[in-house]
């Protein structure tokens, strides 16, 4: 396997792997930081929209218009686009809206005792299956950003691991309450996170055989869909929750400048 594959490969799981840094902060915390959390989203967001629409979805634009023509590869780019976010919508209508991993939990609910452990349990594992739904498709847009550009994708790979901390708390929250197992909650906390760096196989296993220059900028193109679906359904929604609207706000306009003067570095 080529160094640049397992450098993609590696990026997914760094950023799958955060599931269960969210877990462990879930035990070893007294109480939610929101603010702390709701900025993150926000900045999350913030890097992932600003990378789609500049980057991404900027460079496949121009390849595809010297390959294709200025008509059809603008029509090509925007069917990309819509395909990436049509494919993380069907992803999404998968899991039941009761189960969505967008209902996240707080720390204090580890000592919540009102709730029906049956119940707590239940809403863990099916949490758990929703959250590896919903990783599938970030480990393509990783791996993917990854293999073409190295800089971008350690970007990329940091703002979804930031994403998928709170993710990990969603999981684990319900499962310890409920069994008071620590051990079991962390265990499926991690294994939801696992989701990503298998979408990152997948997409090595079933695009790299058929990878040209034309398909990479295709790609490139839903991946920009999928990263704009995922901020604007999953992290942004997610920031609202925790009470802190305007600190969501400003972390999304602090992580579009974060990338645009790294980016302006890195030229």
């Amino acid at each position: 396997m080529q160094p640049e594959v397992l450098y993609a490969l590696g990026l997914s799981l760094f950023a799958g792997l955060a599931t269960g840094v969210g877990s462990v902060i879930a035990f070893l915390s007294k109480s939610t930081n929101r603010k702390f959390l709701s900025f993150s989203l926000g900045l999350s967001a913030g890097v992932m929209i600003y990378i789609s629409f500049m980057e991404l979805l900027y460079e496949a634009r121009g390849n595809l218009e010297t390959m294709l023509g200025t008509g059809t590869g603008n029509w090509v780019v925007a069917a990309a686009f819509f395909g990436g976010i049509l494919l993380s919508l069907l992803i999404d209508k998968t899991v039941p809206e009761t189960e969505n991993p967008h209902e996240l939990h707080s720390v204090e609910e580890l000592t919540d005792d009102s709730h029906h452990h049956h119940k707590l349990h239940r809403m863990g594992l099916l949490t758990a299956l929703a959250i590896a739904i919903h990783n599938f498709p970030e480990g393509i847009a990783t791996f993917m950003s990854g293999l073409a550009e190295p800089e971008t994708g350690i970007a990329i790979a940091i703002a979804v691991a930031i994403h998928n901390i709170p993710e990990g708390i969603a999981v684990s929250v319900p499962i310890y309450a409920a069994s008071g197992n620590k051990r079991r909650a962390f265990w499926f906390s991690f294994l939801s996170g696992l989701a990503e760096p298998v979408g990152a196989i997948v997409a090595y296993l079933i695009l790299m055989p058929f990878l040209s220059p034309l398909l990479m900028q295709i790609v490139f193109a839903a991946v920009a869909g999928i990263m704009v679906y995922i901020s604007l359904d999953e992290l942004l929604p997610a920031a609202r929750e925790y009470g802190e609207n305007h600190l969501a706000i400003y972390g999304l306009i602090a992580g579009m400048v974060i990338m645009a003067a790294s980016l302006i570095l890195l030229m």
